[in-house]
């Protein structure tokens, strides 16, 4: 029953699968089609020991250095792969407009090169706590969790306060997700669907990538990184532990600025401002005005769809009928009366005036 079901289904899949791929770059292409080659060679134990990071071998004195860009076409799960796929063609539509295909792929292997190095070092230091060999030569860093993770923070980058559903709690949006999906997969290791490297490689892809926006990415204004105050570190947690976050990570940020690892970022005064002191802050502006669009449209296009069409307000043209009094007297007479009781005769020191509306009486004015 099972096979008939998905030999149906299969050719509607194929057809829907080839008409997402066919607006895609040639980039995103090349890594689904990488990812998806890969994941049969999982099946072999060497295949998988030479493309993974394996902290002891990617450290001094094997340094198997070729792995931090080979790791992350591999999977092992068929599921993951597609949530790959997804992901990546994702990035295509959404990201790839607003950055380029060369940034999309600069972000990509910066973020999973990243995720490497930090996740090997950081298995390092756990045997140095531990002396666990099982640490340096039985965990296998591959997959694209990392990255996964980095897509999570450029799109709370771009779209911050977009709201993906309304719960009883209240709001989730783009903000929410990346912390929430992180506290994910430490659920999916607890019931088996994933090993443990997969929750170390999407932490330090968390932390990598909001490194690399914040300070090092380059925009089509020369200016680097995101310095606005929607995107701090702190922000990636709840509110009610953002005071002390931004405690530490300030704390963290001045020393790299001593160390000179960070630059701080350059705050420009316009004093000639016609309403006042103006400060700037480089990568800042520009994203910033992206966002306070974005959010004006999505508050215009709800307000339009919300509002219903008022009745006409305009006054009736046509002015209601008198009835007949001593103070309605005819023109001819001498005395003034309404609009509707004059005769459209002729004088000879008068003037003829007609009313815009093509239905309206003839009006003589006597001089």
């Amino acid at each position: 029953m099972t096979i008939r079901v998905l030999s149906k289904n299969i050719p509607y899949l194929y057809t829907q699968t080839a008409a997402l791929l066919n607006n895609t770059s040639l980039a995103v292409k090349s890594i689904c089609l990488i990812v998806f080659c890969c994941y049969f060679l999982s099946f072999s134990e060497s295949a998988v020991l030479a493309m993974s990071v394996t902290p002891g071998y990617f450290n001094p004195p094997h340094f198997w250095i070729w792995t931090a860009l080979s790791h992350c076409f591999l999977e092992i799960h068929f599921w993951e792969v597609l949530v790959d796929i997804f992901t990546v063609v994702l990035v295509g539509k959404l990201i790839e407009p607003l950055w380029g295909a060369l940034e999309m792929m600069t972000f990509f292997f910066i973020t999973n090169i990243g995720v490497a190095v930090l996740s090997a070092f950081f298995y390092y230091f756990l045997y140095m706590c531990t002396f666990n060999t099982e640490l340096l030569f039985q965990v296998h860093i591959h997959g694209l969790s990392g990255y996964l993770a980095g897509v999570s923070i450029a799109v709370k980058q771009i779209m911050p306060d977009h709201i993906l559903a309304r719960t009883p709690i209240g709001k989730i949006t783009n903000r929410n997700i990346p912390l929430a999906v992180f506290g994910l997969t430490f659920i999916m290791w607890a019931i088996g669907m994933v090993e443990g490297s997969y929750c170390t490689m999407f932490g330090t892809g968390l932390v990598v990538s909001w490194v690399y926006l914040r300070f090092y990415q380059v925009h089509s204004n020369g200016s680097r990184g995101d310095f606005a105050d929607s995107f701090a570190f702190a922000t990636l947690f709840p509110n009610v532990v953002q005071p002390p976050v931004s405690v530490f990570s300030n704390t963290v940020f001045s020393m790299l600025v001593k160390c000179r690892a960070c630059k701080k970022p350059v705050r420009r005064y316009d004093v000639g401002a016609p309403a006042g002191i103006t400060i700037s802050l480089p990568g800042a502006e520009s994203q910033d005005a992206e966002r306070r669009r974005q959010i004006a449209l999505r508050a215009l296009s709800e307000r339009l769809s919300k509002t219903e069409p008022a009745p006409s307000q305009w006054p009736s043209m046509e002015e209601p009928e008198q009835p007949d009094s001593p103070t309605n007297l005819s023109v001819e007479t001498g005395s003034v009366g309404s609009v509707e009781s004059v005769t459209p005769s002729p004088t000879p020191g008068g003037q003829i005036a007609k009313a815009q509306d093509p239905e309206a009486p003839e009006v003589v004015v006597l001089n």
